[in-house]
């Protein structure tokens, strides 16, 4: 199964546990019956089975009432791959590197810079900024006013239904599809008519060049808002919120190259996944019913002794896994949906949190409340409140 991992940690007492999301994660898991998967190794074969289907992320209702071409995120087989290497450039190392760092540094300065001005700021706000401006640019979303679409995004996936009585989902319901017709109108539409008279290098130029339609345009643009942006900003708060509680690691952090601090990340995020739970569909369906639902426990599957080594809720950036275990371990998903954009989170996070973190009297204010988003089953974190020595023009 596994080539054992090295017995580098140990927990310094019994039941020691570093994970700041893991009391909301034990009450807010969904009573629905369905077969839960929390080994690393069995997680990762059915993330990878060719035959297992894309289900979660309102995947099932998507498919039920969509008269359009599913996003790329619910899409399966031979067209899933073929979309899934047309796009695959845009997020390819490399391209990484060499088409998206000088923006992602000279964000995270314009961000840190107004944030010393103010001598304070709210770190979730400031994340959602930094996320989406870098996953807009890879999108095309860059005719409209970034603020205000981090802010319309927030909106839309907060407001997804989450539950209730009958009317209470009805209201959530339609207050979502108004705030997606907010979208399309303020980013989405004018994005697509820039991208009609002059085509870039970008997901909606390629996805205009397949002859989608406005409608399943901004389906994908949802798709990444809610898989992408959003995800990476309670990442870049998780992070922080690790660094800024703890003086040796954020030392480690900042005294670090790249390499060094993006294995920092990946420690954190293997011990808090931000998405908890991944969805496939598999198995023999029960008369003309749909295949059975398999919930896949990313934060048990990271906490997999035998693939990530001893006392695995200890945040360690020493940790040794098991071989062909990656650091984040299943955090981003595994087989042909693993997440395309994890390179771009990891780098981002990594540069922007260096010139946060450096600026003078940083300190977190207040720590973030933490709650739980039924739609990527994981935690949000909200409230965090940053100060620092205030720079004076």
């Amino acid at each position: 199964m596994f080539n054992q991992p090295h017995p580098t940690d140990h927990c310094p007492a019994p039941g020691y546990d570093d994970r700041k999301s893991a009391a909301i994660a034990r009450t807010a898991q969904g009573s629905e019956p369905m077969r839960v998967v929390r080994e690393f190794a069995k997680a990762r074969a059915l993330l990878r089975d060719p035959n297992a289907r894309q289900a979660g992320f309102l995947a099932d209702l998507v498919n039920k009432v969509s008269v359009t071409r599913p996003p790329i995120l619910y899409q399966h087989g031979a067209e899933h791959r073929r979309q899934r290497g047309a796009t695959a450039r845009f997020f390819a190392p490399r391209v990484v590197t060499s088409g998206y760092r000088a923006l992602m540094v000279t964000t995270s300065d314009e961000l840190v810079d107004r944030f010393q001005r103010s001598g304070s700021a709210e770190l979730d706000v400031i994340g959602l900024e930094m996320a989406v401006t870098i996953a807009a640019e890879i999108v095309g979303l860059t005719n409209s006013d970034r603020a205000a679409m981090a802010r319309r995004l927030g909106a839309l996936v907060t407001g997804m239904p989450q539950g209730g009585s009958r009317l209470a989902m009805i209201l959530g319901f339609l207050r979502g599809q108004m705030r997606a017709l907010n979208f399309l109108w303020c980013d989405v539409q004018p994005a697509i008519r820039s991208r009609r008279r002059q085509p870039r290098d970008d997901v909606i130029s390629h996805l205009l060049d397949e002859s989608y339609s406005d409608r399943e345009i901004l389906t994908e643009c949802l798709t990444y808002g809610a898989a992408g942006m959003v995800t990476t900003r309670e990442f870049i708060t998780m992070a922080a919120w690790h660094l800024l509680d703890d003086d040796a690691l954020r030392a480690r952090f900042l005294q670090g190259n790249e390499a060094s601090r993006i294995a920092i990340l990946e420690e954190i995020l293997r011990l808090e996944p931000v998405v908890g739970m991944l969805f496939r569909r598999i198995g023999t369906p029960a008369g003309n019913g749909p295949e059975p639902v398999v919930a896949l426990d990313v934060r048990g599957a990271n906490s997999d002794e035998a693939a990530v080594g001893a006392c695995p809720h200890r945040l360690n950036p020493d940790r040794k896994p098991a071989d062909k275990v990656g650091g984040a371990g299943l955090a981003f998903g595994d087989g042909e949906h693993r997440c395309p954009g994890a390179q771009v989170a990891l780098q981002e996070t990594a540069i922007f949190l260096d010139r946060l973190l450096r600026v003078p009297g940083i300190r977190l204010a207040r720590t973030p409340d933490v709650g739980w988003n039924g739609l990527i089953a994981g935690y949000e974190l909200r409230g965090a409140t940053l100060t620092c020595d205030r720079v004076v023009a």
